[in-house]
């Protein structure tokens, strides 16, 4: 019987072996630098925004850029409020529907009251409901899909009932109007807000214990309330956050264009669902960050603005989106797959 000294070498496992290794460490690295997860958002996002800025005279302007932004506030807002949703494990489909009911809601009393009280009612109809979401996830144990998107059918009745089928304007009304329109050192407000709700929320999920909570509650919720915490609350807090936010975009829309209808937001959960998949948050809980999920966003937002300055087909662009899309929820499954 043969056998190895202690301190002895190992043979040598020949060259193909080596080489084997070899060729799966660089396919390691090559895909470890698409990760989403760890910030390889920003590689496509980067790279999309060279060739924008070398193919367009028109887009690296401030006032395009701005312009982007300030376009994208009812879209980010909701998106990082869902990114804490979909962090603590549950997801929101309800986010397009309160965005309409709040908008409908606040352009309705922006006619009988005052800008202010038409505004905080908005917010209100967007806490209410997500309350709703939490509390029905959690203490009904009803899966957060099927609950979001019942609440969705039963909002969007709501907000059809309350106007009608009809449009609600508030053009006699300008002062409803300065909750966006209005400017501080050349940006408008809206995009202000948007920048404050990004840093709270940023700062809630990675700065905080409630933020260490949700991370907690999304990777493992049972071992998260072994270990004390308070799993419930904690999501029932992201799902109000979430109405809370997707209220807010709708109002920032309503106050922007001094009218509301109920068959706005339609396609919001789906823009935002891409934005923050596509920014690197897991569906399935655990992982993701608020600023991938605003460079998401964008880099949705930079494909559409750069369709209209090239004057591309849009049929193109939902092509190219749906393809990030299932990229990015592939990627995310196979990494899982892989870590585990």
């Amino acid at each position: 019987m043969k056998t190895v000294e202690l301190g002895a070498s190992l043979p040598d496992a020949g060259p193909r072996v080596r080489l084997r290794a070899a060729s799966k460490g660089t396919a390691a690295r090559l895909l470890g630098l698409l990760d989403l997860r760890r910030g390889g958002i920003l590689v496509p996002f980067i790279a999309l925004f060279v060739v924008l800025s070398a193919t367009s005279s028109a887009f690296l302007t401030k006032d395009n850029l701005l312009n982007i932004v300030d376009q994208q506030a009812s879209t980010l807002i909701p998106a990082v409020a869902v990114t804490l949703v979909l962090v603590a494990g549950g997801i929101d489909l309800s986010i397009g529907a309160v965005y309409a009911l709040a908008g409908v809601a606040s352009a309705h009393f922006a006619l009988v009251t005052s800008p202010a009280l038409a505004v905080a009612i908005g917010l209100l109809v967007g806490v209410a409901i997500g309350a709703v979401n939490g509390v029905v996830t959690t203490v009904f144990r009803v899966n957060s899909l099927i609950t979001t998107l019942a609440t969705a059918y039963v909002v969007s009745g709501v907000a059809g009932l309350a106007t009608g089928g009809n449009i609600i304007t508030d053009f006699n009304r300008p002062g409803f109007a300065d909750f966006t329109r209005s400017s501080f050192l050349t940006v408008r407000t809206s995009t202000w807000v948007t920048l404050l709700v990004v840093l709270l929320l940023g700062f809630l999920l990675h700065r905080t214990t409630v933020g260490r909570y949700m991370y907690a509650a999304g990777g493992n919720a049972e071992a998260a309330r072994l270990a004390g915490v308070r799993v419930y609350d904690v999501k029932i807090f992201a799902f109000i956050l979430s109405g809370t936010a997707a209220a807010l975009g709708g109002l920032i829309d309503a106050s922007r264009v001094l009218s509301a209808e109920s068959s706005a937001g339609t396609t919001l959960a789906f823009t935002v669902l891409a934005g923050v998949v596509v920014g690197g948050t897991s569906i399935l809980g655990g992982r993701g960050a608020v600023w991938r999920s605003v460079v998401g966003v964008l880099f949705i937002a930079l494909i559409g603005n750069g369709f209209d300055l090239l004057g591309l087909d849009p049929l193109y662009e939902q092509i190219v989106l749906g393809v990030f899309l299932i990229l990015a929820v592939g990627l995310d499954a196979w990494t899982r797959l892989r870590r585990s």
